[in-house]
């Protein structure tokens, strides 16, 4: 016990000394005391906090695939000291960013820990609120200060002062602009990460032009997964601007949340015209598709009873590079229902 005790304390120390190096401190204002040369300290707000990097992080430790694609699409993989993240489905060799998968360490497949942080001497964990941050485990920003670990939160988790624990503060696409354009500053990365945010908008803007400006948009339900109830998307999660900019209305734009769970009641008053299936966890696209479809509820939903159910993965859907590809996707098959 005591020496397992002693390593716990040194692995604390050595995270303290990490924490220390990376030079970053929360700071109540916007004034910074200008302590070394060339693009830092550098302020940055995230989720409402303002933090001061006197340096760049150097082991950052991401947690879930479309956070760790962020890191990737910077061009961040020599500043990481691994990501963790399920064995999604995702096709992970026809991304730009594939190498990253190959150049960083997948430490875990499971859930992030303050331990397997500690071990990986990470200086710095970018996460989100139900993306790993979490007060059930005790895996919070908060928590992580005490061992001298920073953290950058997700924007697309943010809380919002909501009911409950809401999240989401701006649009999605927004969101990941702002990540990119604010991990940009921290890393010492603007160029690049502007480059990345003006090819995202042409995509989107390339993929809205061959939208329809008048007429019918086609209604769109995002069913992540749930029998009991649905868990879907709500104004502020990744779908509700994959819907709106390829040309479809989100049935669930007036919910001010990111992931929230509805009635099946709901989904049967809105009658979607198309359902797009979330692919990812234990049950598969095929198996939801199976259960929307012989669901007796469902029967009469304008979706079910034309077969009419698209299917993007998880890392598509969730705040991540993929986001814009995803819009053009989706714009392709909204349009073949326009036209059928």
């Amino acid at each position: 016990m005591a020496s397992r005790t002693a390593r716990t304390a040194l692995a604390v120390l050595t995270a303290l000394a990490l924490a220390t190096g990376c030079g970053a401190k929360v700071t109540e204002g916007g004034d910074t005391e200008e302590k070394s040369s060339g693009r830092h300290p550098v302020t940055v707000e995230n989720c409402g906090v303002r933090t001061t990097y006197d340096k760049a992080p150097q082991r950052v430790v991401t947690n879930d695939v479309g956070i760790a694609e962020i890191m990737f699409a910077l061009g961040l993989e020599d500043r990481m000291a691994g990501y963790v993240a399920p064995d999604y489905r995702a096709d992970r060799e026809s991304v730009p960013w594939k190498d990253g998968y190959k150049k960083v360490k997948w430490l875990s497949k499971k859930e992030i820990t303050k331990e397997l942080v500690l071990d990986a001497k990470a200086d710095m964990v970018f996460a989100g609120w139900n993306y790993g941050f979490n007060e059930g485990n005790g895996f919070t920003p908060d928590a992580l200060k005490k061992l001298g670990v920073g953290s950058y939160v997700l924007t697309e988790s943010c809380r919002n002062g909501g009911a409950g624990k809401a999240r989401g503060v701006m649009p999605p696409l927004e969101a990941l602009y702002t990540d990119l354009t604010t991990l940009g500053k921290i890393f010492g990365v603007e160029d690049r990460a502007a480059k990345l945010v003006t090819d995202f908008k042409k995509q989107v803007a390339d993929a809205q032009a061959t939208v329809p400006q008048d007429g019918k948009r086609p209604t769109v339900f995002l069913y992540d997964d749930g029998r009991d109830k649905a868990t879907t998307s709500g104004a502020f999660a990744g779908p509700h601007d994959i819907i709106t900019k390829a040309g479809g209305d989100h049935v669930m734009k007036d919910v001010k949340d990111s992931w929230p769970s509805v009635g099946w009641e709901t989904v049967v008053e809105r009658n979607p015209d198309v359902i797009v299936i979330n692919n990812y966890g234990d049950v598969t696209a095929e198996q939801k598709k199976e259960f929307l479809k012989s669901y007796p509820p469902l029967a009469d939903v304008s979706a079910v009873k034309n077969d009419r159910i698209f299917v993007l993965d998880y890392v598509d859907l969730v705040e991540s590079p993929r986001n814009p590809a995803a819009i053009a996707a989706l714009a392709r098959y909204l349009k073949e229902v326009r036209e059928a």
